[in-house]
């Protein structure tokens, strides 16, 4: 029995574009982010991987890219689950501003700690550990189950709810997981034993 995961993140979207906090916010893809879905698809097909299942998250960046990579593997009509627990994290107060003003707001190192701590959440938003705390149950209880059984899944959420999962099939500590770079578009491959230990993992880099 073949135990896949595949966890992708959404292509570059028109505010990554634009330098800018997304979180919980709805930009579409760009040309580029349009792109990169369409390669992960192809290289998944290259693979001869077939998917039984897809989740993705309530935001439309995410969603664009599942649907293209699934357009590219002849799925398109695959079951896909859409939850707002696989959302990206919640940067409330930063949602929108440019990155470069929020340091000049708030300084360089305040920023850097919302960003890059485990714990701190910016105002009005969630920290990693929080976004964790959100992601983690609902993997385990409707995605987790159906990858044992022998299920093929597709993920395409976020960079930092891609972490969240991340860290916990890699058994990372919340220091290890913040220095994680999860790149846009380009497909995690994980295999588990039947213990639920992770067997293989391929990254299909560009």
């Amino acid at each position: 029995m073949e135990r896949l995961l595949v966890l992708v993140r959404h292509g570059q979207s028109e505010w990554n574009l634009k330098n800018l906090f997304t979180g919980w916010k709805d930009p579409g893809l760009t040309e580029k982010g349009e792109t990169e879905a369409l390669t992960a698809g192809r290289q998944l097909k290259a693979l001869g991987i077939q998917f039984d299942i897809a989740y993705t998250s309530a935001l439309v960046r995410a969603q664009l890219t599942c649907s293209m990579i699934l357009d590219e593997l002849g799925q398109s009509d695959l079951e896909t689950i859409r939850d707002q627990a696989l959302n990206e994290r919640n940067y409330g107060d930063l949602a929108g501003l440019n990155k470069d003003d929020a340091r000049a707001k708030w300084g360089d190192e305040q920023v850097h700690i919302w960003r890059r701590s485990f714990d701190t959440p910016p105002p009005g938003g969630e920290s990693l550990k929080d976004t964790a705390e959100r992601v983690l149950p609902y993997f385990e209880a409707h995605i987790w189950p159906r990858v044992m059984a022998g299920e093929k899944v597709l993920v395409a959420a976020h960079g930092n709810s891609l972490r969240a999962l991340v860290m916990s099939l890699e058994k990372m500590s919340g220091e290890e997981i913040v220095k994680q770079e999860i790149a846009t578009g380009v497909p995690l491959i994980y295999r588990f034993d039947e213990g639920g230990e992770v067997s293989s993992k391929e990254v299909l880099e560009r």
